[in-house]
């Protein structure tokens, strides 16, 4: 380990020391491996610049609706084409990232087909929905799809532990072998430093390492997670049966940025320094869009903690700016999911340093929970009746893409050229460098071939449109006209993430339940996901506004969470609203959530949706 230099009689590590530590705060340099000059001018400089650029993103993002605009009625809304007009203004270079919209008429289909806005996804897809339907319109041609190229999968349970499958190995099918090797090549991780184990779902990744990990002699466990994790959750229960000390970070409110000193203490106790435990650590928050300066990965890795990333929250090729080769963590954890717009069904990759596989206790000799094989679906024909409803579908579809080309003006060279793209994309996918079949993974590679500069500015657009927007709704009836909407954490920001935590408040200030709000978008075709912030950090001068905005979960969400070791408040927190965006949502995906959301401006609208449908279906639906 390198030796850092003494400052004040503090040890000051060699790669912190070099950036400002103004990074603590939240911040997430890009690219990651610029990292900045160490002297003062250099430094005082890239503030500067940087300030500068954030105060023009916001200038420009202000700009995207008429000018001081507050709406308090929701058929006072500008209709679609004059928003996305407006944005394409404020943001210029937006319409450099149309091939995203190409690839999505031409490839996912579905979702203008079907109208659904999906805002309640993370993680990546494996497949495209064009490519699921070629495959389901020629399987009755097909002997047997057990052949390698078929993409699609089921997953089987195997009866092995963690500390075996890594040290030792098994060898999988052809099919799972090369799944892996796409995969790897995707997050750009390097099979020669980690090894690879696919999983059921995050829980069980996480499950295992807390089953696995010596929490004996490494007895700590340090999270940092804004809202309540489901997999975070299943890891503590189980780490603190092993005798684990379970801390986590603070965000400090309104800002819900982490408290960095609370924190560095946590890393730097100086109790048992050589064998810290583990640091569970997400470079994002997928609830409110937060990002975390990768450098305290690096602060944990010099105090003697063992380093788990996860990858769930990044977005498509997030992974090429972690600087991998610089800051390696001992795990990573990621998601994959088959089709957007589908059913998620999925799994999930736990990746493991080979360096770090030693750690692992020997003595858990119980098969791990959640460890899983792919294997080949195999599908021989299909019915009658499926075979009809695909044809009657592709005459849909054909309808479909013809309006999408219509709406957008393309020309016919340009879906020509598009269709050139992608099928040279799937030819590419299916046949490796060393001229072997390869699996064809039509989401991964529309992923590669937009690259991380593109999905991240078009994220980055969209995203500071969707809260302004939100934050221009107003309740009438008064001056100033108190905000439908709340925001929490970061609100109209240049580097954020591509997700927005918000609740919607009625004209008494009253909040309106998550719940009750996901439900109403779902009825009108708009996906959103419900989250509980928690860990939040009240300044005295907020005392009031705590004992106002948190809550206790009930009884039920609370059953089978963390026992009575952890502290009294742990259930304490704030239920929101949360919708993410993804190099696949289109502009339109967020004017129809920033629509809907006005709707709340009725102050009868949730009794109008009641009654709705009481009268469609002739019951009463309570919502």
């Amino acid at each position: 380990m390198s030796r850092g230099r003494k400052i004040g009689g503090k040890i000051e590590s060699p790669s912190i020391r070099e950036t400002s530590k103004d990074c603590f705060h939240g911040c997430y340099p890009t690219p990651f491996l610029s990292l900045p000059d160490p002297t003062h001018h250099s430094k005082s400089k890239q503030r500067s610049s940087a300030t500068a650029s954030g105060c023009n993103f916001t200038a420009a993002t202000a700009s995207s609706l008429p000018p001081n605009t507050k709406f308090t009625n929701h058929e006072s809304l500008p209709l679609l084409e004059e928003s996305f007009s407006n944005f394409n203004k404020a943001y210029p270079q937006y319409p450099q990232t149309q091939e995203a919209d190409q690839i999505r008429a031409q490839e996912y289909y579905h979702l203008s087909f079907s109208s659904h806005v999906c805002l309640d996804y993370v993680g990546h897809s494996l497949f495209s929905y064009s490519e699921q339907q070629n495959h389901y319109s020629t399987a009755s041609n097909i002997a047997s799809s057990s052949s390698s190229h078929v993409p699609f999968f089921n997953i089987l349970y195997k009866s092995v532990n963690l500390n075996s499958q890594i040290l030792y190995g098994g060898q999988g099918s052809e099919f799972e072998s090369k799944m892996q090797k796409r995969i790897m090549r995707f997050m750009n991780i390097s099979e020669d430093d980690y090894s690879m184990v696919f999983t059921a779902n995050q829980s069980s990744a996480f499950r295992l390492l807390a089953d696995t990990f010596p929490f004996q002699s490494n007895q700590n466990l340090l999270t940092v997670y804004d809202y309540e994790n489901e997999a975070v959750e299943v890891m503590i229960r189980s780490s603190e049966k092993r005798g684990a000390q379970v801390a986590s970070a603070e965000f400090s409110w309104p800002s819900l940025r982490i408290q960095s000193r609370k924190l560095r203490k946590l890393i730097e106790s100086k109790r048992n320094k050589s064998n810290r435990g583990l640091f569970v650590f997400p470079l994002q928050s997928r609830i409110t869009g937060a990002r975390y300066s990768y450098l305290w990965m690096s602060l944990a890795r010099e105090n003697g903690w063992h380093v788990l990333l996860d990858a769930c929250a990044l977005g498509a090729k997030d992974t090429q700016a972690l600087g991998l080769s610089m800051f390696r963590p001992d795990f990573i954890v990621c998601s994959f999911f088959k089709v957007f717009g589908e059913t998620p069904s999925g799994f999930c990759c736990l990746f493991v340093k080979k360096s770090s596989a030693k750690v692992f206790d020997d003595s858990t000799v119980a098969p791990g929970i959640g460890i899983v094989s792919l294997v080949p679906a195999k599908r021989t024909s299909q019915s009658p009746e499926e075979l009809g409803q695909t044809s009657k579908f592709n005459i849909q579809k054909d309808e479909t893409k013809e309006v999408l080309v219509t709406h957008k003006e393309q020309s016919f060279s340009e879906i020509v050229e598009l269709e050139n793209t992608l099928n040279s994309a799937q030819s590419r996918s299916e046949t490796s460098t060393d001229g072997s079949s390869e699996i064809g993974c039509r989401g991964l590679d529309h992923a590669d071939s937009l690259g991380l500069t593109l999905i991240s500015r078009r994220a980055r657009y969209q995203v500071n449109w969707l809260v302004n927007a939100l934050m221009s709704l107003r309740h009438p009836n008064s001056n100033n006209g108190p905000c439908l909407v709340r925001i929490y954490g970061p609100k109209i920001m240049f580097d954020r993430g591509p997700a927005v935590a918000f609740n919607v408040f009625d004209w008494k200030g009253e909040k309106i339940d998550p719940t009750l709000v996901q439900k109403l978008a779902d009825r009108n075709n708009i996906s959103l996901s419900y989250g509980f912030l928690h860990h939040i950090w009240f300044p005295d001068k907020y005392e009031d506004e705590r004992e106002r905005i948190l809550e206790r979960k009930s009884s039920a969400e609370e059953e089978g969470s963390v026992g009575s070791k952890r502290r009294e408040n742990f259930h304490l927190g704030i239920s929101v609203v949360t919708a993410s965006l993804g190099f696949l949502t289109n502009f339109e995906d967020t004017y129809r959530l920033w629509a809907f959301v006005s709707c709340f401006l009725d102050a009868d609208f949730v009794e109008k949706e009641r009654w709705r449908y009481k009268t469609l279906n002739q019951i009463t639906c309570e919502v």
